[in-house]
């Protein structure tokens, strides 16, 4: 029982509550349902760890959204929403969301360097933003698990391109691990406990 003290989390080189911010991008219905590289309820269950887990660990959250308010296309997921409370989101008619103002405005907003980006499609959506951003220094992990495209083949191709960019691909598992970090911090940890149960990540900890 002798961890280290905690390293200072703001400039700690792995993932913190404090050092990181969590990018949703595009999670409607019209995206959903093109989606052709993951089920449609495993998808929409994964984000919605990814989401309460931001929620757990006080990270803040940038939701963004395109064509809403044009009439095109659909608001955010219900079940996404209810995690994400009075969350507002970003509107945009760009594909890529780094080529909107009040998005990149968001971002810049949090203080935060590393982004953890879950978006749809993943050979859209995903992939502009993240080499956008990881052209501006900053270090950005798309979650594997909670994002797809509209086939395997292009999910899988997209998540190559960004990691030869620069990009850290994680998944909601390690996530978790790394903003927990140690077990002494016990006020997360039922909250972690029951998120992973509830996503089937694991059957117990004993």
């Amino acid at each position: 029982m002798t961890s280290f003290p905690r390293r200072d989390p703001v400039d700690d080189q792995l993932l913190t509550p404090e050092n990181s911010a969590l990018l949703v991008i595009d999670y409607q219905p019209t995206q959903i349902n093109s989606i052709g590289s993951i089920d449609h309820h495993q998808l929409i269950n994964n984000i919605t760890v990814t989401a309460r887990l931001a929620k757990l660990y006080k990270v803040p959250i940038v939701l963004s959204t395109v064509n809403v308010q044009s009439g095109r296309n659909k608001d955010t997921i219900p079940q996404l929403k209810a995690v994400l409370g009075d969350q507002p989101a970003i509107d945009r008619t760009s594909i890529n969301a780094w080529q909107d103002k009040d998005f990149v405005e968001a971002v810049k907003a949090t203080g935060r360097k590393k982004l953890i980006i879950a978006a749809l499609w993943t050979e859209a959506c995903l992939t502009f933003p993240t080499l956008d951003a990881l052209r501006e220094g900053y270090d950005v992990f798309p979650v594997v698990d909670a994002v797809g495209g509209t086939s395997l083949v292009a999910h899988e191709t997209a998540l190559r391109r960004v990691e030869q960019a620069g990009a850290q691909l994680i998944s909601n598992a390690q996530l978790a691990c790394e903003w927990q970090r140690d077990w002494n911090r016990t006020d997360t940890v039922p909250g972690f406990v029951k998120i992973l149960l509830d996503a089937g990540d694991f059957i117990n900890l004993e």
